[in-house]
């Protein structure tokens, strides 16, 4: 079995007396560890399915799989245990709180857990330290740039150690060198066996994925695998 298996996925939006199908029955199976990047126009879809994907929206139809877990079968409660459990989220506009340091911003997602604060602290310095941010934990959002706010972002998403991180045009809004670091920062992690979906407009990225699903009026258009630096059409 696939680490995120994807059955006949729907979503569909009624605005006024129009209905809008942003996703129309797509399919896809990624194995473990594998960095997937998810491209396309704007309505194309792509973050519809990271929404659903992130246990985020419910779809219309359809099933989603994450490592044998059916999604969509699960309560609420069980669902948000879920999203603690398996997933990181790293957004574009980083999403930091401004009156927090960054070892504070990293702790947040510990906040429900029982253990010490000197624990979730200690734990929270560990993913500074891997996103090579050790000497800036007691810095507030506004005293980073871009780059470090974003990899503040990313040593968020990993303080609770998923399998699964999901990231939504996270190098947006930085400049090239910039983005190229970030991207290197996802390449290593992703190296170290995390599972990545990206949604990205940016075609230099695709040079870091495995794999780069084209997205198209909710239908995923074209489906190509790296070999090198050269994609080819998944068969």
């Amino acid at each position: 079995m696939s680490f995120i298996e994807i059955t006949n996925l729907k979503k569909h939006y009624i605005s006024n007396a129009d209905c809008v199908e942003a996703l129309r029955g797509l399919e896809l199976a990624v194995d473990e560890a594998t960095f997937l990047g998810v491209m396309g126009q704007s309505g194309s879809g792509k973050s519809t399915f990271l929404s659903i994907l992130g246990g985020l929206s419910h779809p219309t139809a359809g099933q989603v799989l994450v490592d044998g877990i059916d999604l969509y079968a699960l309560g609420q409660e069980k669902l948000a245990d879920f999203r603690r459990e398996y997933l990181g989220f790293v957004f574009q506009s980083f999403n930091l709180v401004p009156y927090l340091t960054a070892l504070e911003n990293v702790m947040l997602p510990l906040a429900v857990k029982k253990d010490s604060s000197a624990s979730k602290r200690q734990r929270a310095m560990e993913q500074l330290e891997r996103v090579g941010l050790a000497d800036r934990g007691s810095h507030l959002p506004s005293q980073l740039s871009g780059g470090e706010q974003e990899r503040v972002a990313i040593a968020r998403a990993l303080v609770n150690r998923p399998p699964l991180i999901l990231a939504d045009e996270p190098t947006g809004s930085l400049d090239t060198a910039t983005a190229a670091e970030i991207m290197a920062l996802f390449q290593q992690l992703n190296a170290e066996g995390l599972t990545i979906v990206m949604v990205t407009h940016n075609p230099e990225n695709r040079d870091y994925f495995h794999r780069t699903l084209v997205l198209r009026d909710g239908l995923v258009a074209e489906d190509l695998r790296s070999a090198g630096n050269t994609f080819k059409q998944a068969g």
